[in-house]
């Protein structure tokens, strides 16, 4: 495949989607996938679409529409990959969506992250948002708005995430967080334990309870989540290596699990300081 060069003014010639530079530079998004990056300027671009024709909350909030095969066909993936992406933004609190219910496509607001006192990282609870109603357009105005640069399939009658495809996009995105294949790689015989805690954090991080139990005490479920977000590769090779360790008998797996996984975070540095110690008390470092 060859092509030709530009000459003079030809590179104006294109249309482009605005990617905010920010999401490459600045630290907080460093691991947000470039793909997640692009979705993002997706929307953005949407965002512009929807105050011209007035796609306005009645808090002022402007809103889109983007359904699960709308994104699909603009980021050229499959179905579980485009959930996977627009889980990301949402984990990331760069997106958020309310569904409206009787099989409507849920609106989704893209969050406007240069206000940093308000910039937050978010899970997938959004019980608590403000329900939003679509206040003066019915759906012939909405209908109106079909055209090629604003696609947005309003025939499509499903939520653009329902509750399985919901957990889906976070099983993808936890596979990586947690290196799950490097781990099975590393626990041959324990895979099966593995998988459960990747469950477990599932069941946790889509879960609509207000409260976990957790080492014997009701925690919010939203600090129970934040927590849970923030484990990796490293917290639950911690949390094998404990179990491993451990001489007492576990009772209660799942509640073991959950106390464990919950405090890793916390833990993880303080039980390596003691290993090094006592390595080098021992003489093997």
């Amino acid at each position: 495949m060859e092509f030709g060069y530009f000459y003079q003014n030809e590179p104006e010639q294109f249309a482009f989607y605005r990617i905010p530079r920010v999401l490459f530079t600045d630290d907080r998004f460093k691991n947000l996938t470039t793909e997640g990056k692009v979705l993002y300027g997706l929307l953005l671009d949407r965002v512009s679409l929807s105050r011209e024709n007035g796609w306005i909350d009645e808090h002022g909030r402007i809103y889109i529409i983007f359904t699960l095969s709308s994104i699909r066909k603009s980021m050229n993936c499959a179905e579980k990959t485009a959930i996977k992406y627009l889980t990301e933004l949402e984990i990331f609190g760069l997106i958020e969506r309310i569904r409206q219910g009787m099989c409507k496509p849920s609106l989704i607001y893209v969050k406007n992250f240069t206000d940093q006192q308000k910039l937050q990282f978010m899970t997938c609870n959004n019980s608590s948002s403000p329900s939003v109603e679509t206040t003066v357009h019915d759906l012939k105005k909405l209908q109106a708005n079909y055209t090629n640069n604003n696609n947005t399939e309003f025939n499509n009658t499903n939520p653009i995430l329902s509750a399985d495809e919901e957990r889906m996009g976070y099983e993808a995105y936890l596979d990586e967080q947690l290196g799950i294949e490097a781990l099975k790689s590393d626990y041959p015989y324990d895979t099966s334990i593995l998988e459960g805690i990747k469950d477990l954090i599932l069941d946790v991080v889509c879960s609509k309870r207000k409260t976990i139990l957790i080492a014997g005490d009701e925690k919010p479920v939203d600090v129970v989540k934040s927590r849970f977000m923030k484990l990796d590769m490293e917290h639950i090779r911690y949390v094998m290596n404990c179990m491993q360790g451990s001489t007492a008998k576990i009772r209660n797996i799942k509640q073991y699990l959950l106390a464990a996984l919950y405090n890793a975070p916390a833990t993880i540095d303080s039980y390596y300081r003691a290993e090094v110690s006592h390595d080098m008390a021992t003489g093997k470092i």
